[in-house]
């Protein structure tokens, strides 16, 4: 069998922190798997549905490192749901219903205030032809039901949560098309699942139950269903289900400054018995993916941890990887020099600033003849190896300071700063003149 996941965004929004992890999680696994991953635009909905998310969705994916094998517009899908949808009306399986909305509305009251579960009564498979024709006569259009079978128990072996059983008689026959003939989610992914022989479908928990639905649908199809992995929900640091999670996305990761791979490794692991890494090339997340993994406990996202987890990314990006992002005239050099003390590729432009200047900077007064002695030796040091040591290995024999006493005034000088990259790496950067002068400056 030849893995296929796929991916099913419908674009009437942006993509959040939760769909990226079901994409990464379906293309995680068809990579291990050797199969193939298809991004599949779920525009059913063509009220709600805009063309700019699509560009959106591909762009987020594309920066993400998440790049399918082929695309599929459900849009462009009509005529296969027709002939499906005529075949199952022909067998029996759907079915029309002419309640209102209202009238559904207060049927669930009702079942409510009898303990009741809100369970469809299948009213409208008592209508007799008659009454279906009053119905069209008075210009009331049906909306679908899709007619579960209640002569068994709908069970499947789910890859992350282990056996599943439902009794469809307590489930509501599910409404598949509206009064105005558009589609519904459900019978239209589970065609294309079937059509387009995706092998693994990735979600979350929260499609358990629509799961057991499709199933009894890929049976009156006469289709094997894909295998499903259902996996907890993501939650904010707060221990609980979060708004903010629900807008956060590619743009706010880029924003913020986060590298596609730091969300790469989050999302990976969170939510498994697998630490989470700063992990920068996909091998070893795609080796390592395993649903036997999973918990069922929620995923904890948190914003501290990614942030941690980016500083640790950055600090592993080599010179070609950045440099298109890079202040003009800043070379290999320049970023390995401040790689160390970044969180973020963005903060780079303030350390380029501190080696190019200008910059201020003050100085105990007491300090004032060792720095001026200091601007005196950087103009007679040799430049061309390693003028740190040697110009703090010549303070040090002539003013008899070491430790911080020799080394603090001498950055506080030089940068402005009292912490930052390793002088040696900075000072022949900031180079001879540039030194010499903010060493020399008048401090009285």
């Amino acid at each position: 069998m030849t893995v296929l996941t796929r991916f099913a965004p419908s674009p009437t929004g942006t993509l959040h922190v939760g769909n990226i992890r079901t994409a990464l999680h379906n293309w995680l696994w068809a990579r291990k798997s050797g199969g193939g991953f298809m991004l599949r635009i779920d525009d059913t909905d063509a009220e709600r549905s805009e063309e700019r998310f699509v560009d959106a969705i591909r762009a987020d994916l594309a920066w993400l490192g998440l790049v399918p094998d082929g695309e599929e517009r459900q849009s462009a899908r009509f005529a296969l749901y027709e002939a499906r949808f005529a075949a199952l009306r022909d067998a029996g399986h759907v079915y029309p219903a002419y309640e209102t909305a209202q009238e559904l509305d207060l049927k669930r009251k009702i079942a409510a205030g009898r303990g009741l579960p809100p369970v469809y009564d299948r009213a409208a498979l008592t209508l007799s032809d008659s009454e279906r024709a009053a119905f069209e006569a008075g210009g009331v259009a049906p909306h679908w039901r899709f007619k579960l079978d209640h002569g068994a128990p709908i069970e499947w072996d789910d890859l992350i949560r282990g056996h599943q059983r439902f009794d469809p008689a307590t489930m509501s026959d599910p409404v598949i098309r509206r009064a105005d003939e558009s589609w519904l989610y459900m019978l239209p992914s589970a065609i294309d699942d079937a059509e387009m022989g995706v092998t693994h479908v990735v979600r979350g928990e929260d499609h358990v139950s629509n799961t057991a639905l499709q199933l009894q649908m890929f049976a009156a199809m006469g289709s094997a269903p894909p295998a499903f992995a259902h996996e907890a929900l993501l939650i904010g640091s707060e221990g609980k289900l979060s708004k903010r999670l629900g807008s956060l996305g590619v743009e706010s990761f880029r924003e913020m400054g986060i590298e596609p791979e730091a969300v790469r490794a989050l999302l990976a692991r969170i939510g498994t018995s697998l630490p989470v890494e700063p992990l920068i090339e996909t091998d070893a997340l795609i080796a390592t993916f395993d649903f036997g993994k999973f918990g069922r406990a929620p995923a904890r996202f948190d914003e501290a941890e990614l942030a941690a987890l980016n500083a640790r990314i950055v600090h592993q990006l080599d010179f070609d990887s950045v440099s298109a992002r890079l202040p003009a005239g800043m070379g290999r050099d320049g970023w390995e020099a401040v790689r160390p003390n970044l969180s973020t590729v963005a903060e780079v432009a303030d350390w380029w600033h501190v080696i190019e200047g200008p910059i201020e900077s003050e100085a105990d007064p007491a300090d004032a003849d060792f720095l001026a002695e200091a601007a005196r030796l950087a103009s007679e040091i040799d430049w061309s190896a390693d003028p740190w040591h040697a110009l703090t290995g010549a303070l040090k024999a002539g003013s008899g300071r070491s430790g911080k006493a020799l080394f603090q005034p001498l950055r506080r000088a030089l940068t402005g700063l009292d912490h930052g990259p390793d002088m040696k790496a900075l000072l022949p950067l900031i180079g001879r003149e540039r030194a010499i002068e903010r060493l020399g400056r008048d401090r009285a």
